[in-house]
């Protein structure tokens, strides 16, 4: 029987958005951005047009490749698998279904004039032939129920800081209001010259995420406390047997004792208690200090991120990471902007570079 390709949008029976999500799950390159609950986040909290695919074998679904049209000054028109995310890309279970995915995106790119169309493959399998992106790497550490031994596993140097972090009064405990994570996390990427994310978002995302609990992914924030204050807050996703912390910050005025070494560390353990076996620690750009400096000191593994672009309508590569020395100017400014100025302004700014 042929493959055939067809775009999910919210006509189809429901049994093909379910289907969709079953094929992710099980997928072994799957990621919690392949799903469904990342597409209603993308598309309601930021507007930007899914075209989101799937490729069938009769009623069953061999393929997806979830995309959305983001249009704005800056980037013009672009297909980005997916926007906000560090994994995307074509999943697919055979041959067939992947070439049939793969050989759609030209033809789709010029039929919708963009200047590009950007793949965040997380694994070689996923990659098409496109030009590739040798920018990012992505680190992962396996975790269990054995605390003793994750401790023991660490480097001396990062062992050191969680045990002085582990003797300090930390508490944890699952937010139930983003509010305290959003004050934190905003602060921080205004300090590092990024623009924030509108507080909808992360209200978007756990409720997209809780209401498909089913589907095999949890978001959930985590604060650690100290003395009834949240000093840093990080907002993960439950995958399977994974775990990934995506969105973390600490208060600076408590640098000294090392909450974002016990935020991590907690997370770790507490993964590994609840079944868990890998800890995703995340992209970061490759030799580029700051959270890539942090993340090798835990000692992960260190795998290259192997993104591909496929220029349509540009002759020649974009470049929109943060460290592009184009952005060097504006990143300065923004970090010295009042607090409330960059929480306001930040979400039409963010939406320029997803």
């Amino acid at each position: 029987m042929p493959i055939t390709v067809q775009f999910l949008n919210d006509s189809l029976n429901h049994r093909l958005h379910e289907s969709w999500d079953r094929f992710v799950l099980a997928h072994p390159q799957g990621s919690p951005f392949h799903l469904l609950a990342w597409k209603r986040t993308i598309e309601e909290t930021f507007g930007y047009q899914p075209q989101y695919v799937v490729a069938t074998e009769g009623q069953t679904v061999r393929g997806v490749l979830p995309l959305f049209l983001v249009q704005n000054l800056l980037i013009k028109r672009a297909l980005i698998s997916t926007p906000f995310a560090v994994y995307g890309g074509i999943l697919a279970d055979s041959p067939e279904a992947h070439e049939a995915l793969h050989r759609l995106l030209p033809r789709l790119g010029a039929e919708l004039g963009v200047q590009y169309i950007e793949l965040r493959n997380a694994y070689p399998e996923q990659c098409a032939g496109f030009e590739k992106i040798s920018r990012y790497v992505t680190f992962t550490s396996e975790v269990g129920p054995d605390e003793a031994a994750m401790l023991a596993a660490l480097p001396r140097k990062m062992r050191y800081m969680v045990r002085k972090a582990l003797k300090e009064d930390f508490s944890t405990r699952i937010a139930a209001d983003p509010r305290a994570f959003v004050r934190l996390y905003s602060e921080s990427l205004r300090r590092l010259g990024t623009p924030s994310f509108p507080a909808r978002y992360f209200d978007c995302l756990l409720r997209h995420f809780e209401a498909s609990a089913g589907a095999g992914a949890v978001a959930e924030i985590r604060e650690t406390v100290l003395g009834g204050r949240a000093v840093a807050a990080v907002l993960s996703f439950y995958f399977r047997d994974q775990v990934l912390p995506y969105y973390g910050a600490s208060d600076p005025e408590f640098n000294a004792k090392a909450p974002n070494n016990f935020m991590y560390y907690d997370l770790m353990r507490s993964a590994g208690v609840q079944g868990c076996r890998v800890f995703d620690f995340g992209r970061s750009k490759k030799d580029s200090g700051g959270s890539y400096d942090f993340k090798s000191h835990w000692g992960m593994a260190e795998r290259p991120l192997p993104y591909e672009m496929l220029l349509v309508k540009r002759k020649t590569l974009p470049n929109f990471s943060p460290a592009n020395p184009v952005f060097r100017a504006p990143r300065l400014i923004w970090q010295h902007l009042p607090g409330m100025v960059a929480r306001m302004a930040g979400p039409a700014l963010i939406r320029l570079v997803p």
